[in-house]
């Protein structure tokens, strides 16, 4: 700790930031109390590596790992703020019972309950020991006070408990160095491909270093727009570079559609520049492998550096970010939430800049190919599950024949007739509101700029917005009473409408063709009872658009298989005609 605080630690550039939850901490506090063992801490002395503050690290104690129990330690116990993951600066505080000697996450209920002391940093003042004792002790006197003393001597001595440290020889050059700290903390918080990436990208000097941060940043600021002032705050050096000026623009950018992160990015630039679905086939590029000899060539690891910066620009650039984005939201996809598969619009980014680059193609088919294609992935699930080595074959195809004639073979042998006529209503037998032919019902309407169920004024992308609910056509509550109990045969999507939350009142628990019979007399007597339908013409407007059968005028619960099955079919040539359409 006094390592910590006299700053003969550090915390080099390939570390990532503070990962814990306040569980992890308690759980490391609690180990420590009990003797049990917290692992080894491994450090490296090398005047080669950039710390986080942009000095080089002389004279220090590099963690390769450990960061995150040092980091619990320093805020758990000296009372420290840490900055977490989203580049918040926090305060973890640990509490302490010393009756049941158990330790918790701090919570205001706690302020109330005298047994607990709320913050176990207190104790390791020397001064403040005794003086937080007494306090305990008189604000519980009917306890056992050896028992209390125990009980707080063993919190106090944590600060006396040793800590293994392997030091590693500051021969090691830093891609021997970061091969080690991939490995070891593949085993703590799960590092994954795009991780090691980021650790190459910054091992290789100040170049390397920067563009880890044009990565991170880009995708802070896309999801944290205010954070610019905090860059330029925080991190003057990089906010006087090229790469910070380029992604200024995120800082007026008011867009949740496509929020990349580091992940994200790493795969599109793979694919644009390298072409390569595998993240692990990029970190071999920025090694510096020639694929054909099997060897490793620095002259290629710059070159391969160069690449990456040229895809940075190319994807984070604001013109195609933007145009990108307006074309999926152009497809009826017009908010994150209709989105289900993040690799599927990966993909997509990734062949609207490969398309943007050919000059012969213009930019209206580069629109068409783009949307059709990212409709089509999510229809297929294409680009689900073992995504990569689709990734390639997909890339690699565009190259050989062409977007738009790949994209047609594609739809001749996966969105044929019988994908339409029976595949298709077939996948809309499920219960889940986040299965992407829901979704994509939903983006048909709103192309179509669809009214909301018996809403005359409303549509869909208004209630998208958040003005109306998913309403059943057979309400729950009447389908409960007639005997339907399975909580996935009522939630069938082909149930589902979105409808105004005032009409979804009024409906109530009432049969369709109960609350269909208002609906008729309503027109007949303009006198409204639900919702603001009075003409014949709106109605049969409002079946079509949201694919309801014309047997709603006469269903009961004896009827719901059979009309959920008449939906489905209506759904599935809703979402034929949309994409046919694109």
């Amino acid at each position: 700790m006094s390592w910590v605080e006299t700053g003969k630690i550090a915390i080099p550039e390939i570390q990532r930031p503070f990962v814990w939850n306040s569980t992890k901490v308690r759980d490391l506090i609690d180990s420590l109390y009990r003797g049990y063992p917290v692992g080894y801490l491994i450090s490296w002395q090398s005047d080669a590596v950039k710390l986080r503050d942009g000095s080089n690290s002389s004279a220090k104690q590099i963690l390769i790992d450990g960061q995150q129990r040092v980091t619990a330690l320093t805020a758990a116990l000296s009372g420290q703020e840490i900055v977490n993951k989203d580049y918040k600066k926090v305060r973890i505080r640990i509490a302490f019972n010393p009756l049941t000697e158990r330790f918790d996450t701090y919570t205001p209920v706690m302020r109330n309950d005298p047994s607990w002391i709320p913050d176990v940093a207190v104790l390791m003042s020397p001064a403040a020991g005794f003086t937080v004792l007494n306090e305990y002790m008189a604000a519980n006197p009917e306890v056992d006070q050896a028992h209390v003393m125990q009980a707080l001597t063993r919190l106090i001595e944590i600060k006396n408990k040793q800590v293994g440290i392997i030091d590693l020889e500051s021969s090691l050059d830093i891609e021997t160095v970061t091969e080690i700290f991939i490995r070891i903390n593949s085993k703590g918080v799960v590092l994954n491909t795009a991780d090691f990436a980021m650790s190459k990208i910054a091992s290789y000097g100040e170049y390397g270093s920067q563009l880890r941060k044009f990565i991170d940043y880009f995708c802070h600021l896309a999801v944290a727009p205010h954070f610019y002032e905090t860059i330029k705050k925080n991190d003057p050096e990089f906010a006087s570079t090229d790469y910070f000026k380029h992604i200024a623009w995120l800082k007026d950018d008011s867009s949740d559609l496509y929020d990349p992160d580091y992940r994200d990015l790493i795969r599109v630039i793979g694919l644009k520049e390298f072409g390569r679905g595998r993240i692990d086939a990029v970190v071999s590029y920025l090694s510096g492998r020639d694929f054909e000899t099997k060897k490793l060539d620095e002259a290629l690891a710059l070159e391969s550096y160069q690449r990456l910066e040229r895809g940075l620009y190319d994807v984070t650039r604001k013109h195609d970010f933007t145009q990108f984005v307006m074309i999926i939201s152009s497809a009826g996809f017009i908010d994150a939430s209709m989105l289900t598969s993040k690799n599927a619009l990966n993909f997509a980014y990734a062949l609207y800049l490969k398309l943007r680059e050919d000059k012969s193609i213009s930019f209206g088919e580069v629109q068409r190919v783009v949307r059709r294609w990212f409709v089509m992935s999510m229809l297929t699930g294409r680009h689900s599950g073992s995504f990569e080595a689709q990734f390639e074959q997909d890339m690699r195809r565009v190259r050989e024949v062409g977007a738009a004639a790949y994209l047609r073979s594609i739809e001749e042998s996966e969105l044929s007739d019988g994908f339409w006529n029976s595949g298709l209503p077939s996948a809309l037998t499920t219960s889940s509101s986040r299965s992407p032919y829901f979704k994509a019902f939903l983006a048909a309407q709103v192309k179509s700029s669809a009214k909301g169920f018996l809403s005359r004024h409303i549509t869909v992308q208004n209630m998208l917005d958040g003005a109306g609910d998913i309403h059943h056509i057979f309400p729950k509550d009447y389908l409960d009473k007639q005997g339907v109990k399975d909580r996935s045969e009522k939630n069938q999507i082909a149930n589902y409408v979105l409808t105004e939350t005032s009409i979804n009142i009024s409906v109530g628990n009432k049969a369709p063709a109960d609350y269909m019979a208002l609906i008729t007399e309503q027109i007949a007597t303009k006198s409204l009872k639900i919702g603001e339908l009075d003409d014949i013409v709106g109605l049969n407007a409002s079946l079509k658009q949201n694919a309801i059968p014309e047997s709603i005028f006469s269903v009961h619960a004896a009827d719901y298989d059979a009309f959920l099955a008449e939906r489905r079919t209506l759904m599935a040539q809703v979402i034929r005609d949309y994409y046919e359409a694109l």
